[in-house]
């Protein structure tokens, strides 16, 4: 990573000297400014480019042209812009910009507020434009191309002195292959001059990076690794594609990092000689299919947690299948993982632990985002099942249509639009697994018959007719419905209840757990395992004392923004790194007054905290959205839509 971009940003003064020094000697002497920042600016002197010149010459693509390379980087804009809209939402009314380029500095695409688009347009910063150093001096995205790292071009840092009222923070984006595929920006006005936009480009680049990954090496054999085992499926994780015979043949930058490797090592590099590890026993987990994590044994004696995962294909071509399935790999009381200090938890763990191999299916009840689904893996990993795969189906997300074919499976053409191989469906799939069903009471009646046959004769029918199959699975089913109420309204079978719900345990929802300052540490080593973050004092007071309508996936996902808006240099999270909504809804607007409980959930906590600053603060809008600890274009937009109006 450039020093630069995190260097503390220099003093007009010494910006000017520095100039003045590089116009009359051609260079700029060590101390004045970053040394990138003074590389950048003698490759734009060497360029010709003159500070205060315009620049001449200068491609800008026609509308055709930017078709053509858009069309040209399609993987790139496809991957690239739902994360862009992400980003913009998060920086929405700060006079702003979000902009994808290409690895030659043409700008391919931009989100923005339209009163900066208008300034932005003045400059050529816009689609088709090119901001390649040679063209536009230094500035964030072409300077990032140059040095292969993130970058933060402020205000005077700009070569080109009428470019001087953006601020640009960009980082490059690589392929699963480590080649330079293009980047990320984002540029404003120079006077909202934000320190944590850094760390939201670095954590955006992470996302897009992953999901290339995922969409490149879906077909073939990959590697999730991280520091901690709770790390894994999280954007910090690791990502490695190897090939049959144990060569890395992509990586993204966590990766290389937890191994230890430069990008060179892609293509070039074994994985057996920095992991204790033979290539049988990754197969061997990935026909398991679990998902549980394994521990991972460097040669410098450090541990990585890893997931492995595996196509079909990729497993159909391996042959030393008896060798891999000779090798066993013991189960882990996951279950211990979830407890942090919550009686009611620790029960309702103790409980599951009990019946864990036992034939007793269990049901899972509680509000959405409680955990339902990581608590059925702890029971699936921490059982003697763990070795088998854990299959999860979302009963509340198939089309009603499509969810007898994904269960059941199907012959080949039993329906209009079916595979011509067939498929085994869901349930044949948890062999010698666990089964997950969730939100179970939002099954259809005539499928909920189906799966009473299942469970009564321990064998499955696939759509379009066939034998039998036999099938043995752990039934693990959620919902978050009342289905005896179900029941009584006629939409769920009073039979097919009493079959699933063999032991219920209830989750508690996260207001009523004891745990939440030790669940939130748990998190944060989750998101950033290589620092040690923590709450400020006063943030902490709020977070107990508000209600969560959302649960775990609430705070996780509160969480998740905050480290991406920490800065490096910070330790603790405060009111700044929360969404704009959360922090609202947090925020008590006169001391001694706490956040209450509003059994409306986010929105309605939101407007009374909103209500309640504007009214103490009627003359004083800054102050009230200073209070609040979110921007003043920010509280117009809450005012407008809670329909406040200023007195």
């Amino acid at each position: 990573m450039s020093s630069h971009a995190l260097a503390t940003r220099p003093a007009p003064a010494l910006l000017r000297a520095a100039r003045r020094q590089l116009l009359e000697t051609g260079s700029v002497g060590d101390g004045l400014i970053a040394a990138t920042l003074s590389h950048s600016w003698q490759r734009c002197n060497g360029y010709g480019l003159a500070p205060t010149g315009r620049m001449q010459g200068a491609p800008h693509a026609s509308a055709a042209q930017l078709a053509r390379a858009i069309d040209h980087r399609h993987e790139l804009v496809s991957h690239a812009r739902p994360v862009m809209e992400f980003v913009f939402e998060q920086t929405r009314d700060t006079d702003s910009m979000v902009i994808l380029a290409d690895p030659q500095g043409m700008l391919l695409q931009s989100l923005g507020d339209a009163s900066f688009l208008d300034r932005a347009e003045r400059v050529a910063l816009r689609p088709g434009a090119n901001w390649h150093e040679q063209w536009r001096g230094t500035n964030a995205i072409g300077t990032a191309i140059a040095d292969a790292a993130p970058m933060v071009v402020h205000a005077g840092e700009h070569f080109l002195e009428r470019n001087g009222f953006l601020t640009c923070t960009a980082a490059p984006i690589a392929d699963p292959a480590g080649r330079l595929l293009g980047v990320l920006d984002i540029s404003g006005d120079h006077r909202g001059y934000h320190r944590h936009t850094l760390a939201l480009v670095k954590s955006a680049v992470r996302m897009i990076e992953n999901r290339l990954f995922e969409t490149r090496h879906a077909c073939g054999l990959r590697l999730r690794l991280h520091a901690q085992p709770e790390g894994l499926g999280t954007v910090t994780e690791g990502l490695l594609a190897l090939s049959e015979e144990g060569w890395i043949i992509g990586a993204n930058g966590a990766a290389l990092t937890l191994l230890g490797l430069p990008q060179s090592a892609i293509g070039t590099s074994m994985l057996e000689r920095v992991l204790q590890l033979d290539m049988a026993a990754l197969f061997a987990w990935g026909r398991q299919g679990s998902g549980a994590p394994h521990a991972l044994r460097r040669f410098d004696g450090g541990t990585l947690w890893a997931r492995v995962e595996a196509s079909r294909s990729v497993l159909a071509a391996q042959h030393s299948s008896a060798a891999a399935r000779a090798l066993s790999v013991p189960a882990t009381d996951a279950l211990a993982a979830l407890e942090t200090g919550d009686p009611a938890m620790a029960a309702t763990a103790g409980r599951a632990r009990r019946v864990l191999d036992k034939p007793i299916a269990l049901l899972l009840q509680g509000e959405s985002g409680v955990g339902k689904e990581v608590f059925a893996r702890a029971v699936h990993q921490s059982s003697g099942r763990a070795a088998g795969p854990f299959v999860a189906v979302n009963c509340a997300a198939l089309p009603e249509a499509l969810i007898e074919a994904e269960l059941f499976g199907y012959r080949p053409g039993a329906y209009t639009g079916a595979s011509r191989e067939g498929a085994p469906g869901r349930i044949r799939e948890a062999q010698g697994g666990t089964l997950f069903l969730d939100e179970i009471g939002d099954m259809p009646l005539s499928l909920q018959a189906r799966l009473l046959r299942v469970l009564q004769d321990r064998e499955v029918v696939p759509l379009g007719g066939g034998k039998p199959v036999a099938v043995d699975f752990r039934l693990v089913c959620a919902t978050h419905r009342n289905l005896t109420t179900a029941i009584e309204q006629g939409s769920f079978r009073e039979d097919l209840y009493y079959r699933l719900n063999g032991l219920t345990l209830q989750l508690p929802p996260l207001r009523e757990r004891q745990d939440l300052a030790a669940l939130t540490a748990r998190m944060l080593r989750e998101l950033q395992p290589e620092r040690e973050l923590c709450l400020a004092p006063e943030l902490q007071r709020a977070f107990a004392t508000y209600r969560w309508p959302g649960n775990l996936r609430q705070l996780q996902n509160a969480l998740r923004t905050a480290c991406a808006l920490v800065d490096d240099s910070e330790v603790q999270i405060g009111w700044a790194h929360l969404p704009d909504d959360l922090a609202a809804a947090l925020r008590c607007p006169a001391p001694g007054v706490r956040a209450e409980a509003d059994s409306a959930g986010l929105r309605a906590q939101a407007e009374r905290s909103v209500r309640l600053a504007v009214q103490d603060c009627p003359d004083n809008l800054s102050e009230a959205a200073r209070r609040l600890g979110i921007s003043r274009n920010t509280l117009y937009r809450k005012m407008a839509e809670f329909g406040l109006r200023q007195r």
